[in-house]
Order: structure tokens, then sequence, then C-alpha cells
């Protein structure tokens, strides 16, 4: 041992010792009375305030959630199997926080941010707060630019704008997830950031959406968020605070993001379940009086920001399930009611085979055509009222009869309009196969083919543009309209290819 390592040691530890804060440190120190169901009860604590997170003394997180006078009411952010009654508390004096940053972009996390991926640890930019402010009046911009989704009956019907806040509901099963997924890859072609927030789902839906978005989106500019059934209930609670916390990031950094929640119908159960173990009041059908306000505080943070805020903009996609195709349900009209329109999903339709099952009739988009590109918008212009006219005159030819020739010229272009809207999931249209379908079917070049014929052309029909009309995808790209002389080439290409489609069926 070299001869001057004591002297050394000494001189360290003299160091340590001067440099040392001596004194009296106060801690907020409380003990666990109850424990049960993810929620603790905890005494002592008279300084805390809401949503501050807690610490007990085997290591386990949890968030104040209810301020008695006496009591707090307590929610577990980790397994509550190793807190007892008389367990010692701590307040930190910090509200729930989560990591933000590009660090997140192609990782799997939980609510807190921790990885589910088996990745190295997030390396985060910035901690936020789940609960922020929803951006002002005056910050906010008009809701202008599109959110291409990729979806026909989505994008010629009820276009999406950036900073939109649009519900997709419907019944189980009928594709709600699919159709958000599908928004999520479509977004690999454009500059916006997606985050996808499962509160409360089965491990398989989880895992299927997961792999749609690996094999087909732009996963490295996606951030998935999980949190499962089996976690503590005060997980899934914070689940779509967390996300839109993350998405906020890059909003306010003049980036563009989507967010969807799937869904909030299991949130608002969640939040009931720790509101009836917390003993807050019942309401209608024992939700707490507040559960509109958790929502609408949520949804309110989705904005298209001024350019004095850097121009970034922030689309939400909510989902709620429905029961027996019931909207009038409560948490259904609540988050209708919060929304700026809502994308209805039908059973009957999804068991008849059309997919997406979207109901023309129920959907809307309170933006509208304002975010549509000028040729789309125009070659869609009377789809929605044809379209519901075919649905009419449908039902009537049922009872029997041979409809007259007009009648019958509607049933035909009808059904060629079905079968357009008809799509298979995971394959995202351009924005250019969408307005040459559109105007395929107002020209009537289909009306020739059978119905299932029209599969077949949509089908050919981005590769056919991509050989014959490239000038026309420049320029519906670069500009969203056709000149006329650009337009007749396209129309021409179109023909040719149902040409020999009919051919070939002949």
């Amino acid at each position: 041992m070299p001869a001057d390592a004591p002297d050394d040691w000494l001189a360290r530890a003299r160091e340590v010792v001067r440099d040392a804060t001596l004194g009296p440190r106060a801690t907020h120190r409380g003990l666990v009375e109850e424990i049960g169901d993810g929620v603790a009860r905890i005494s002592g604590l008279l300084d805390v305030r809401l949503d501050e997170v807690l610490r007990f003394e085997n290591g386990q997180v949890g968030f104040a959630r209810v301020l008695d006078p006496d009591l707090i009411g307590a929610v577990m952010l980790d397994g509550a199997t190793d807190v007892e009654a008389g367990d010692a508390v701590f307040g930190s004096g910090e509200v729930v926080q989560v990591p933000v940053g590009e660090g997140l972009l192609g990782r799997i996390v939980d609510p807190m941010g921790r990885p589910l991926d088996g990745g190295a640890p997030i390396e985060a930019g910035a901690h936020l707060p789940i609960e922020r402010p929803a951006p002002g009046i005056i910050e906010r911009d008009l809701v202008t630019e599109p959110v291409q989704t990729g979806i026909a009956v989505v994008d010629t019907l009820f276009a999406l704008g950036r900073g939109q806040r649009e519900l997709i509901v419907g019944d189980t099963a009928t594709g709600r997830t699919t159709l958000a997924v599908d928004t999520l890859i479509a977004q690999r072609d454009s500059d916006i950031i997606c985050i996808y927030v499962a509160i409360g789902q089965k491990t398989s839906s989880v895992r299927r959406a997961i792999t749609a978005l690996r094999t087909h989106a732009d996963f490295a500019r996606c951030i998935v968020l999980v949190a499962s059934p089996a976690d503590a209930p005060g997980l899934q609670w914070i689940a779509p605070y967390a996300g839109m916390t993350m998405a906020e990031y890059f909003r306010d950094r003049g980036q563009h993001a989507l967010i969807v929640f799937d869904d909030l119908s299991k949130h608002a159960a969640t939040h009931r379940e720790i509101a009836l173990l917390t003993e807050q009041s019942p309401g209608r059908e024992a939700y707490p009086g507040d559960v509109f306000h958790i929502h609408a505080r949520l949804l309110e943070r989705a904005a298209k920001l001024s350019q004095a805020r850097g121009g970034g903009s922030l689309t939400a996609l909510p989902i709620a399930e429905t029961d027996a195709g019931n909207l009038s349900a409560y948490i259904p009209t609540n988050l209708i009611s919060i929304t700026d329109g809502q994308i209805v999903l039908d059973s009957t339709l999804f068991h008849q085979g059309q997919k997406p099952a979207v109901d023309v009739g129920l959907s809307v988009s309170r933006v509208g055509g304002k975010t549509q590109a000028p040729l789309l918008r125009e070659a869609a212009g009377s789809l929605r009222l044809d379209y519901a006219q075919f649905l009419e005159l449908e039902v009537f030819t049922r009872f029997g009869g041979m409809p007259e020739g007009r009648v019958r010229t509607q049933l035909r272009r009808g059904e060629r309009i079905r079968e357009v809207l008809r799509q298979p999931q995971h394959r995202p249209l351009r924005l250019a196969d969408e307005a040459a379908l559109m105007i395929a079917l107002r020209g009537g070049l289909m009306d020739g083919l059978a119905p299932e014929g029209v599969a077949a052309f949509r089908a050919a029909l981005p590769g056919t543009l991509d050989h014959g009309a490239s000038g026309a995808l420049r320029m519906i790209a670069e500009t969203g309209t056709l000149d006329t002389a650009t337009r007749s080439a396209l129309i021409a290409e179109m023909e040719r290819l149902a040409r020999s489609l009919a051919q070939a069926a002949e």
C-alpha cells in the first residue's frame, strides 16, 4: 500500500465533513392507516397538495388524489403488496411528472416513462407534469391543415385537420382500433409524430397494434404508451395525461403530433373505480360528478398553435365504446359534446363486410372541408348525399319490384360508391389515389365494372398512376389541384385501366 494512502483518506474525510450541511431538516411524514385495491388512506400529511407524489418506506410510489381534512386518499402507481398499515409515507413536494423528448421515439413505455420493450433506459430531454393547462384562445390558430388518414371514407366525407379532436365511437369489435392505427400508419409519409396510448386494453390487442405499427408505420417516429389491465389503477388513470404531455413536447416546438387514446371509456371506468374507493359521491351510472371535467381538460390540450407560439399542432383521436350502438350513453355523450366531431362505427355494417364500418349518417366532422385539398373537396362534393340516397333507395327496393331507369342508375352508382369506400386494413391511400377515385366515381368510369371489379380497380390504381400519370401525382402533392390538361391525362389513364379490367372480366 502506498505510504501516503492513510493521509489521502484522512484528507478526503475532512473535506466531506467540512462541506456537510448540518442542522435540522424537515420531512413531511405520514402513516398508512389502511390500504386496499390500489388506494391507501394516509394520516399526518397536512401539507400535501393535489396530485403530489408520495413515496412509501418500501419504495412504492403513489399520488395524492383526495385531500380530506383528516386522511389523504392516495392512488398507488406501483403494486401495493408490500404496503401495510403503519408504514411511513413521505411527501415529495412534486406533482407526477413524465419524461419527454426525442428519446421516447421508437419506444414502448408505461405511463411513468419506464421502458417496456427491453431497451435501454429512456434518455429524457426534460420531465414535465402530466397535468398542464390547455392553450388559451389567443394562443390558438384556425384548423386549416389536413391530417390525411389514408382512409377514403374519412378523408372524403369527414376530413380531419391538424389540431382537431375527432371521436371514434362504436361497439366492441367494430374496428375502432384498426381505424385509429391505420391513421397512424398513414403518417409514415407525413411530418406528423404519432403517439398511441393503450388504456386497459387486452395484451393481445395491444400486441396486434404494436405489430401493425412496427410493420407498416414509421415506428422510429412513434411512441407507444401502455397501461395494461393488470397495472395499478393509478397507472391506468394517468396514462392519457402522460401521453398528452409527451405529445405536447413536440407541439410546443413547432412540430405536429397525432395522439390516439384507446380508449377513454375504460379510463372513465378506472376513474369511477378510484372515486368509489375513495368514497367520493357517485352520480349518474355511479360516475363521480367530475367525470366530464377529467376528459374535457384532457382533450382541450389538443390544439393548433398560432405562429407566435411556433405554429405546431396536436391532433387527438379519442376512442369510446358503446353498448348496442347506444350513442346516448353517459360517457359517449360527454365525449361527443367535447370533441369536434365523431366517426361512428356500426356493428351491422361491420358484419356485412363493409369495412371500415363507418355510419355516414351519424358521423360528422365539424371542421368539414376547410382542411381538404381543393381537388378532393371538389371531387367528393355530392358523394355523401349520393351515398345516403342510395342507401335509402336500396331499402325500398328490397320489398320487390323492378326499379325504373333513373333509379336503376342511382343504385348502380351507389354500389360502386360502397365498393370504393370499402378498404383493406393497413393499406392507406395517398391523397392522389383518393382524388383519382372520386374523379372516377363522378365521371362514371367504373359504371361498367362489376362490384368486385371496383375493388380490383382500386387495388391497381396506385401502380397505374405511378407509371402513367406521374405529372398528376406531383401536381396534386404540391398544389392539391389539377389543371385541365393534367386532369384529362389522368382521366384517360383511368379509362384505360377500367377498360382492361372489364375485358379481363369478360
